[in-house]
């Protein structure tokens, strides 16, 4: 089957077979790594990514869903003169980066309530605001798991976000 769809703002075509997850078309057709595969079950958030601008769990994901759709991952937070997105460079400075099995998962998943709050002032159903507090933030990312324990600092850095400029 022949599917088209934005991979990190460019055109893609791809051949694949129905079968065929998300994560398997980015990590083994595409060579986007930075997308993880874990639990294969979607309990751990490793391979999140955004379609849409909405987090969903690559694995469980039919690539046939993509067609017309926009994705990005990881790879994709890039700006366009190579520096980082404001997400990873605040988990950076708050040394939220440990083992890297779950990075790009978190990053994804504060991005994508980023880029929620920023459309809608209010994350529907959630009761969300614009500016997240602790726990909403620590609700939002439940569905990501840290090998290392490093959640106080991935909250600090996702809250880091969300409190600039105020």
């Amino acid at each position: 089957m022949e599917i088209t769809f934005t991979l990190n703002g460019k055109k893609t075509i791809c051949h694949i077979k129905v079968s065929t997850t998300l994560l398997e078309l980015l990590r083994e057709t595409l060579n986007l790594t930075g997308t993880k595969p874990g639990c294969h079950e979607g309990e751990c958030g490793a391979c999140t990514v955004l379609i849409n601008g909405k987090s969903v769990n690559s694995c469980l994901y039919l690539a046939l869903n993509t067609n017309g759709k926009e994705i990005t991952t990881i790879e994709g937070l890039t700006k366009p003169n190579g520096g980082l997105d404001e997400v990873q460079e605040s988990m950076i400075k708050n040394g939220a980066v440990q083992c890297g099995f779950c990075t790009s998962g978190m990053v994804l998943n504060i991005k994508a309530l980023q880029l929620e709050t920023m459309q809608n002032k209010k994350v529907p159903g959630s009761g969300i605001k614009n500016s997240p507090n602790r726990n909403e933030i620590k609700k939002w990312l439940e569905g990501n798991l840290c090998r290392c324990t490093g959640y106080v600092k991935i909250i600090d850095a996702a809250e880091e976000v969300f409190n600039k400029g105020k």
